[in-house]
């Protein structure tokens, strides 16, 4: 069976590339080891995580409400029609995949695949295997695992299971303080766990602006029952009717029972055991498989798109690869070459970024100026009890180019998009601050972190300083 385009994998990215590769008159084959289409984010990952993220968030307005004096009394948690709803989500979004696969001719092959050699794969439970042109590697990532702690134990959970809803438990320790132990675990407590995070490094979300990252930390001491930073998880013992946790830290060395055991401790590329030994595509030390500006691979027939094709490992990311890939298939000029790739964790407040942040900054030695607007001082955040927020902008101090956003707050992933298209314009702190936002939103707040430094800012009073 030959294809001129076969595509391994069907998330963010694989169906994004197999639908764009259609649209251009290609004949494509989609290939993936769901039945369902839409690959981890859809299935495993971003969509039913936000949906629960949402129950959370409605949950902990719900509880504000009391402060204008209005008071619900405590929720009721039918965990069973909370997955019902959750799979009801995830099954529409899927079913709209197979659809537009079908008006587009795709054919949609399910079976794990496996390279024969650079212009063949084999699946599974299909008796010949599929000869291609080219193939769209989009085989995504996987949880990753810590062999110490594996113990093959339904009380130890990766992202996946979690995400599955098996319980509301009493007691929930997170390992790992990243945005997918954040996120989830800022469910499990609204849910009513009692949620513990440990956290190796001395901050939540290493790597994420301090700035950004405070407010959300003062939100979580309270939700959680306990954040251990500096500590290190020593060993993992089922007790079959829990958990022991032994972890070492700052108080010294501890031991502990959990009902359950979230490990996140980040991802890694699905490029093992799919036969990609048989064909040219080269692997760095880490795993990912090396492209160069147009996706393509050392091997002449393969390209590779998402997050086997190295970080961020985000699923617009895949799906903006996806594009360039198809049309440099095609003989087009595409190249990926973005300015910046935005990144959002969706726990409450949220955190969004795109572009430089200080700490990079700092590492490469580089001279930059900071604007930060607190939310303090915006109508909108005031009328909805959201004031922790902020949003910030570094920008250099010569020629007020804006070189990175960062917003910490409701909706933070929302407002992103603006800052994304204006590092993407080249853009200065004065063409957003005359660019004109709605008031009252919190949009605007990125337009008035702008008008700091050029001393535009009505909103918060900055005296002069006398000069001898």
């Amino acid at each position: 069976m030959h294809t001129q385009l076969l595509v391994l994998g069907a998330g963010p990215g694989g169906y994004a590339a197999a639908f764009l590769a259609a649209d251009k008159g290609l004949q494509v084959t989609l290939v993936d080891a769901d039945p369902r289409l839409g690959g981890t984010c859809l299935l495993r990952g971003c969509i039913p995580s936000k949906a629960l993220l949402h129950v959370a968030k409605v949950m902990h307005e719900a509880g504000g409400l009391r402060e204008w004096g209005i008071d619900f009394p405590a929720p009721a948690v039918n965990i069973d029609l909370l997955r019902t709803r959750k799979e009801k989500v995830l099954n529409t979004l899927a079913n709209g995949l197979k659809q537009l696969a079908k008006q587009r001719k795709v054919n949609v092959v399910t079976g794990r695949g496996r390279f024969v050699n650079s212009s063949t794969l084999a699946v599974d439970r299909i008796a010949e295997p599929f000869t291609f042109d080219h193939c769209i590697l989009a085989t995504g990532s996987t949880p990753a695992k810590i062999p110490a702690f594996d113990l093959n134990s339904p009380r130890v959970m990766d992202s996946a299971a979690a995400l599955d809803l098996p319980d509301v438990p009493a007691s929930l320790l997170v390992l790992g303080g990243g945005y997918i132990g954040l996120e989830l675990g800022t469910v499990f407590a609204t849910l009513g766990s009692k949620v513990t995070v440990i956290e190796l490094t001395e901050g939540l979300l290493p790597g994420v602006d301090r700035d950004l990252v405070k407010p959300l930390s003062g939100r979580l001491e309270k939700l959680f029952a306990a954040i251990r930073l500096e500590t290190k998880v020593l060993r993992l013992e089922d007790r079959g009717e829990g958990i022991d946790v032994t972890s070492a830290g700052a108080g010294g060395e501890r031991t502990e029972r959990f009902e359950r055991v979230l490990v996140s401790v980040g991802r890694k590329p699905c490029t093992a055991e799919i036969g990609l030994e048989k064909t040219q595509v080269r692997l760095d030390q880490r795993g990912f498989v090396i492209v160069d500006a147009q996706r393509r691979t050392a091997d002449p027939h393969i390209l590779a798109i998402g997050d086997v094709a190295g970080e961020p490992m985000l699923a617009h990311k895949a799906t903006h690869e996806a594009k360039v890939a198809v049309e440099a298939l095609a003989g087009e000029p595409a190249s990926f070459d973005p300015v910046a790739i935005p990144a959002v964790v969706f726990t409450d407040p949220e955190i969004a970024w795109a572009g430089l942040t200080e700490g990079q900054a700092k590492e490469q030695g580089r001279q930059v100026a900071v604007a930060r607007f607190p939310w303090a001082a915006s109508g909108k955040a005031q009328s909805l009890g959201r004031t922790e927020g902020m949003t910030k902008i570094l920008y250099d101090g010569e020629t007020e180019r804006v070189l990175g956003l960062g917003i910490v707050g409701a909706s933070a992933g929302d407002l992103i998009a603006e800052c994304v298209l204006a590092l993407e314009m080249g853009c200065t702190l004065r063409d957003v601050a005359e660019t004109i936002h709605p008031h009252p939103t919190l949009g605007e707040t990125v337009g008035m972190a702008a008008e700091m430094p050029l001393g535009l800012a009505t909103e918060i009073y900055r005296p002069k300083r006398n000069t001898p």
